[in-house]
């Protein structure tokens, strides 16, 4: 993957990884193609310029911080992004909203930890993979768009209601742990009283 070196704006999505291993290569590389903001954490920042990436902030404790200064002039311009381990995700978000960023996709998250992600949504488009699936949200409770024939994946609260309508008909189901479905081709809307995440295969 090369390195890139441009000005960046907010119009792309910015880019947050979390990911201890690197396996969706694939995945990552047609996130980096629009030169997006890469967001690392200490976890991971080796790994990442193994690749060749050219990273924007480094999510890294204080002690991390002062023993790897030396990152500073290797990925110069970069900064440092003050977090403790356990709040990498929020203290990005956080960071990226403060930056004016409008979305953000991040690489990997676990879906049933989405319930950290639902504050967020007020004020980022928040995208996120994991296993060669990519999760989006339904913002306002409701999803309506084209999905080709194929499985995808319904995640919110356990025992959340949700209305399904396609050419078909339409009926409401329960989310239980993961809730999967099978799909025809053809638009299909979504609708619930709360906030859920869908997933398709990329």
């Amino acid at each position: 993957m090369s390195s890139h070196h441009f000005v960046k704006d907010q119009q792309e999505p910015a880019l947050l990884l979390l990911l201890e291993t690197i396996e969706d290569t694939e995945i990552l590389s047609s996130l980096l193609e629009w030169v997006p903001t890469v967001l690392v954490t200490q976890n991971n920042v080796q790994k990442i310029m193994s690749l060749g990436i050219k990273i924007d902030g480094i999510l890294a404790t204080k002690e991390f911080q002062n023993a790897n200064l030396s990152l500073l002039e290797e990925q110069h311009p970069v900064i440092f992004i003050t977090s403790d381990e356990e709040a990498f995700l929020e203290v990005g978000l956080d960071y990226l909203r403060e930056k004016k960023h409008h979305a953000v996709n991040i690489l990997n998250f676990d879906p049933l930890r989405i319930g950290e992600l639902v504050p967020q949504l007020l004020n980022l488009d928040i995208v996120f993979f994991q296993n060669g699936i990519r999760y989006f949200p339904a913002k306002k409770g409701k999803i309506k768009k084209w999905f080709p024939e194929a499985p995808i994946q319904v995640h919110g609260a356990e025992g959340q209601f949700i209305e399904h309508q396609s050419a078909s008909g339409s009926n409401v189901f329960r989310i239980q742990y993961t809730t999967f479905l099978e799909l025809e081709e053809g638009f299909h809307t979504f609708s619930s009283n709360d906030s859920f995440w869908i997933g398709t295969l990329v």
